[in-house]
């Protein structure tokens, strides 16, 4: 019967040491539980021929209740009191036969033989909680392998995030850049069909300099003239004249400017600063700029153009370049399609494209309307699609309506509507806020 009491002590360091296997705890403990299991063997071997009876069943208990007193103590094995716990039965059953062997000995001499069958009891209990937890501890193996593979497949799983986040970072920064060469490359064609119309613009202005600096030279010879006779009053005349004239070269001469700066403007990068603007001169300039560049390539196309500008249209934020862009791209659209449609229509048919200006409170309200191919119903969605084009290749980027919107509804909070009917024509209505 004592013999459990010492084999319960030699199982409970024999289970602590492997329950610490391979955990910070191992090496401080391993060596004290190494020497509790060979000293519960050791003590019951060398005692059991010595002190029988209840001598060894009070070193016995008393063995295995001070390790589970001393190690309830320790903080480290908070997590196993619950094992430390199922000893406590076969602790107090020793009690109780030290006790009644004590007290009363000869009520022990006669039924002392069923006292093993608590001890026993007590001892399969222990054994229990002990497979028990060796269970759980299997379980927790289990678990800890599994966490660690799972810590080896998210680390995984994040270095292949990790790589694919830098890829998807280059891969923006080449379509970020592809971007702008695209953009750039848009607005080089929109000069390049601007070039003839800008000639155009420019070489009127440049014939009136010419007229007024040869008139100029005559009246400057005259002037010579009267007051080589003594005529002053005439030759005060003449340079009153001659100022006009002058006036009138100063101010040629700054359209001509302004028409050369328009297109450097046109050209270079957006800066996206904003200025007030009066939208009838933008949409009167980029329309003649794009009708004469568009009659340069072809002689024979003609169309007439008809302005509806508001009187007192206020000024309004934009960027210049950016919004003539757009206007640009839109009459450059309406006259090609005019001219496409003057191609089939017959002798009757008369190309006609129409700018209206309106304002609100809070808009300005620009319609483009052309009555030419028109927009079928099928593709009226995709034309605001980058790299979509109706044109024949080499005549369109596909870029320049997809631009546009981004210009007038991400660039200035404002709105593009189309309506179209095939066959007849359509209208492009945008909408800028004043504000």
């Amino acid at each position: 019967m004592t013999f459990f009491f010492f084999l319960a002590a030699f199982l409970l360091f024999n289970w602590l040491n492997r329950a610490i296997k391979g955990t910070p705890l191992q090496e401080r403990w391993r060596t004290i539980f190494n020497f509790g299991q060979i000293g519960a063997i050791l003590i019951y071997a060398f005692l059991e021929n010595i002190l029988r009876g209840i001598p060894l069943l009070i070193i016995g208990d008393a063995l295995l209740f001070g390790s589970i007193w001393y190690l309830n103590k320790q903080d480290e094995f908070k997590g196993f009191r619950g094992y430390f716990e199922s000893h406590y039965p076969l602790i107090a059953t020793g009690v109780i036969i030290i006790l009644v062997k004590l007290i009363l000995p000869d009520f022990y001499e006669e039924y002392g033989e069923y006292f093993a069958l608590p001890v026993v009891a007590a001892f399969v209990w222990i054994m229990s909680r002990w497979a028990a937890s060796k269970k759980q501890r299997e379980e927790l193996r289990i678990v800890k392998a599994q966490n660690l593979e799972l810590d080896r497949l998210v680390a995984e799983r994040t270095a292949e995030l990790t790589l694919q986040k830098q890829e998807l970072e280059k891969a923006i920064e080449l379509l970020q850049t592809t971007q702008q060469q695209l953009i750039q490359a848009e607005k080089l064609a929109s000069l390049g069909e601007l070039t003839a119309g800008i000639a155009h613009e420019i070489q009127n202005p440049l014939n009136f300099v010419n007229n007024f600096a040869d008139v100029s030279t005559e009246l400057i010879d005259e002037m010579e003239e009267e007051l080589n006779k003594g005529d002053t009053e005439e030759a005060i005349a003449i340079a009153g004249d001659l100022k006009q004239n002058l006036e009138k070269i100063i101010h040629h001469g700054k359209r001509a400017d302004s028409i050369v700066k328009g297109m450097l403007q046109h050209s270079r990068a957006s800066t996206g600063q904003k200025e007030k603007v009066n939208i009838n001169n933008l949409a009167d300039e980029y329309l003649r700029l794009a009708y004469h560049g568009l009659r340069a390539k072809d002689k024979s196309f003609n169309a007439e153009m008809i302005t509806h500008f508001a009187d007192g249209m206020p000024f309004i934020n934009v960027v210049p370049q950016d919004v003539g862009r757009v206007l640009l791209n839109l009459f450059t659209n309406a006259f090609y399609a005019v001219r496409q449609k003057q191609k089939t229509a017959g002798a009757d048919f008369k190309p006609l494209l129409e700018v209206t200006t309106t304002f609100t409170a809070e808009d300005v309200i620009i319609k483009v309307k052309d009555n030419g191919t028109g927009i079928p119903d099928e593709i009226r969605d995709k034309i605001m699609q980058p790299f979509f084009t109706t044109k024949p290749t080499g005549e369109g980027t596909g870029l320049g309506l997809s631009l546009s919107y981004d210009i007038i509804v991400k660039g200035h909070g404002g709105n593009i509507d189309i309506e179209s009917a095939e066959g007849e024509g359509s209208t492009f209505t945008i909408e800028l806020p004043i504000a």
